[in-house]
């Protein structure tokens, strides 16, 4: 009985030695894994910024219907900074930007029922998407496409008020930008990829020119 007695106690004395180092495994586990969590965080925190920015457009379009010349536009938007190490990381942007473009002196001969030498202004929601590279700390080299939604575009082109342009754009961007601490400087050119006249098959209309801006970073 005695024997039994003790073979039972020290069962239970395994027993609870077993539970205390599974106890004592779990918090350690959790306590490794909070702090992985923590070191992850923190670096996702410092690899993450936001800010707003805003420029200038000066963009033409690549067609005997448009002046050869660029015209001034604007960007106002904000960016984010998605840093995965100290030289590369990836910049998304959400951008209202304008673009003006002059239509050429005889562009009634080519599209018949349009205005000669006018101003067209079209409004764009552009969401560029850029990899960024930085050989030194204050010089990021930036590349990458540029989707453009058509918001609302200026019906005077044609006489009869019909939308001339379709309501999406495809560019790729590729630039330079400054960092001076908190505030960025930069300048980018745009090639359009995409026929944006929605009107003719005479011609294919595509967007060219330079992107410059400013930026602040906020966190």
């Amino acid at each position: 009985m005695q024997i039994n007695s003790g073979c039972r106690g020290l069962a239970q004395n395994l027993k609870f030695l077993n539970e205390s180092n599974s106890f004592s495994m779990k918090k350690k586990f959790l306590a490794v894994l909070m702090v992985v969590l923590a070191i992850g965080s923190a670096s996702f925190a410092q690899g993450f910024h936001m800010g707003i920015k805003g420029g200038a457009n000066l963009l033409k379009i690549d067609d005997k219907s448009f002046k050869d010349e660029f015209k001034f536009g604007y960007n106002l938007g904000a960016f984010a900074e998605i840093n995965f190490n100290k030289k590369i990381g990836i910049q998304p942007e959400l951008l209202w930007a304008q673009s003006t473009y002059r239509t050429a002196t005889d562009v009634e001969e080519v599209i018949p029922g349009s205005t000669n030498d006018l101003d067209v202004k079209l409004n764009y929601l552009q969401i560029p998407l850029l990899l960024s590279y930085r050989p030194v700390k204050i010089l990021s080299l930036q590349a990458g496409p540029q989707f453009g939604i058509l918001i609302n575009e200026d019906k005077s082109l044609l006489k009869n008020g019909q939308d001339a342009f379709k309501k999406g754009d495809f560019s790729m961007l590729a630039g330079a930008q400054l960092n001076l601490g908190p505030l960025k400087a930069g300048a980018r050119y745009a090639i359009g990829l995409n026929d944006i006249n929605d009107i003719t098959n005479n011609g294919e209309w595509k967007s060219r020119g330079w992107q410059l801006y400013v930026g602040l970073r906020l966190f």
